[in-house]
């Protein structure tokens, strides 16, 4: 399509002859690519902010807790407290084959963590190193517990994030000092900066975590735990095992075994599937939403292009008798209808990538780090190119009723 000064002053000349319709029609376009634009770019960002409350678990991750009885069972009644111990874990390791990692896990709720003159009440968590596998910690200085601080049952811990801003300047060190917590010392080996927001026995932020077996020792739980926490090996999910560890556990505690109460069994897998199903359909609403709302817009151009070329009939009859050709006529129509359509579509999908970005800037997390409300640019190469496509099918109608018009159709029209 040959595209010269003549031809962008007579499309210029054409669609502001009529300002009012053509904002009007242009409009219907901006608005079209703007909700497609700011909707795919919402919906990433919402996806990203979904997936940060899932931050550092492991997607083949389950946990098993116990509860109140719901039935009576060789002897025992109804509505019974039991409580999960180390040998529950140590069955389920020899006996689960698709069990790729199990580990313990214990808390204390309400605990009060001192450091000088200030205080913070936290949760006091006891784990083991391999808890490491299930909920990652971004650990921003030091290290996280080691099998020795295990095997000698030290007294060292690792601060949450919300713990270290509530009792240290801002910026300090807190690596090997002190802090006591329910009034025993412990040196400070690590810093976590870990900050999702699944609550599994409080969040990492505003615990202090020792050593599984110091804690055993300065809270005297025995032998006794509170969450069995396992991963599945590759290629199993976690609903494949699921049933095997709920057997095993009962058949050591005496609860019967269609007990649907007693235990509670987490599935991170299914909610991680559960989320991805969700925004799956979230993308499919968005796409129909605004590819509908532009399509509309689209339809607008070619009514308006069909009206301006009922108005033009003298004009195109006239250019059709001075030896203008069908091509020449197509042409013009179709630069008219592309114009319009990629303008407004252009400041449509700038003004959009605005809003994101002043809302990207509005989210920013505690890290810095932003939700990425925005769209790639590859999307936005896309879309320029679907503006264009829209544009010359808007005109297509219309620029073959154009080419239809006979010299002599102009002349009794005149």
């Amino acid at each position: 399509m040959r595209i010269d000064m003549d031809t962008c002053e007579e499309i210029l000349l054409t669609i502001t002859r009529n300002k009012t319709r053509s904002l009007l029609t242009a409009f219907g376009v901006f608005w079209g690519i703007f909700m497609l634009v700011a909707l795919i770019g919402g919906g990433r960002g919402m996806q990203n902010a979904m997936r940060v409350q899932f931050e550092g678990f492991a997607t083949n991750s389950g946990f098993a807790w116990p509860q109140q009885t719901g039935e009576a069972y060789k002897g025992f009644r109804k509505g019974r407290w039991w409580s999960m111990n180390i040998d529950d874990i140590e069955r389920i390791r020899k006996n689960v084959e698709g069990i790729e990692l199990i580990t313990p896990s214990i808390a204390r709720w309400g605990s009060k963590s001192v450091y000088e003159d200030k205080k913070f009440n936290c949760i006091v968590k006891g784990l083991h190193p391999e808890y490491e596998h299930i909920e990652a910690q971004k650990i921003n200085k030091g290290r996280f517990i080691n099998d020795v601080d295990i095997r000698e049952a030290r007294k060292v811990c690792v601060i949450g994030k919300r713990v270290y801003e509530s009792l240290f300047a801002p910026g300090s060190d807190p690596i090997g000092k002190y802090i006591r917590v329910d009034g025993i010392y412990y040196r400070i080996i690590g810093l976590s900066i870990t900050e999702g927001d699944i609550n599994i026995q409080g969040q990492s932020s505003e615990s202090v975590i020792l050593p599984f077996t110091t804690m055993q020792q300065a809270y005297n739980l025995g032998r006794n735990i509170e969450l069995a926490c396992f991963t599945v090996r590759p290629g199993l999910k976690v609903t494949d095992v699921q049933p095997e560890v709920e057997r095993i556990i009962k058949e050591a505690h005496f609860i019967a075994p269609d007990d649907k109460q007693a235990i509670m069994l987490l599935n991170t897998e299914a909610m991680f599937s559960m989320m991805d199903n969700l925004f799956i359909g979230i993308k499919i609403l968005i796409w129909m939403v605004g590819l509908g709302t532009l399509l509309a817009g689209a339809i607008g151009v070619s009514n308006i292009m069909m009206v301006t070329v009922r108005e033009r009939t003298t004009e195109i009859g006239i250019r059709r008798a001075i030896g203008a050709r069908p091509k020449d006529i197509l042409q013009q129509i179709l630069s008219e209808s592309i114009v319009l359509t990629t303008v407004a579509g252009m400041i449509g999908i700038s003004f959009a990538v605005l809003v994101l970005q002043i809302l990207d800037m509005a989210t920013i997390r505690d890290n810095g780090e932003t939700y990425g409300y925005q769209v790639t640019f590859g999307l936005a190469v896309g879309t320029c190119a679907l503006l264009i496509t829209l544009g010359i099918l808007a005109g297509l109608a219309p620029a073959y009723r154009a080419m239809a018009i006979k010299p002599i159709e102009a002349i009794r029209d005149e």
